[in-house]
């Protein structure tokens, strides 16, 4: 009987300090997760947004839905998260942007050009090169009929604008 009454007190006594193990905050738990997600190339774009007893939300941009699952994932194995909102959006791809074709810049110059014979131009990958002479009163007219033509931008520096 003192055997079984020893064996029961001990039973009590486990449980009970087993039942008090200190449960992990959500600080230290906010904490653990931000240093793992910086630490992480793939995550740089991801920040906690919120711990609430062991739940985490994160946000932010991710590039792709790998990238985000891979987040989720690696935040959902910090000790002491019990789950995870993922609030990460997947970053839009941008478009690129279309510049004329040479071809068309060249048409498109040669239209603008016509009145100013002392200008000579070309077109070298998307950008407008000028040379020659002009009134600066004539360029600004000029100007205005090259910013039509959507290129990617100008080389001036062989145009004397007077």
């Amino acid at each position: 009987m003192k055997k079984l009454l020893a064996i029961a007190s001990m039973a009590v006594i486990v449980l009970t300090f087993s039942a008090c193990k200190s449960k992990v905050k959500d600080a230290d738990i906010k904490t653990a997760v931000e240093t793992a997600l910086k630490a992480d190339p793939m995550s740089m774009g991801t920040m906690v947004t919120s711990v609430n007893d062991g739940v985490v939300t994160i946000s932010g941009e991710c590039k792709d839905e790998m990238c985000k699952t891979h987040c989720g994932d690696m935040v959902s194995k910090v000790k002491g998260v019990k789950s995870v909102v993922n609030n990460c959006m997947i970053a839009p791809i941008p478009n690129p942007v279309v510049n004329a074709s040479d071809e068309i810049l060249n048409k498109g110059l040669a239209d603008a050009l016509k009145d100013h014979p002392s200008v000579k131009s070309s077109v070298v990958d998307g950008k407008i090169v000028l040379t020659g002479e002009i009134a600066k009163a004539k360029w600004m007219a000029l100007k205005q009929m090259l910013d039509k033509l959507t290129s990617k931008g100008y080389e001036l520096s062989g145009l004397k604008i007077k």
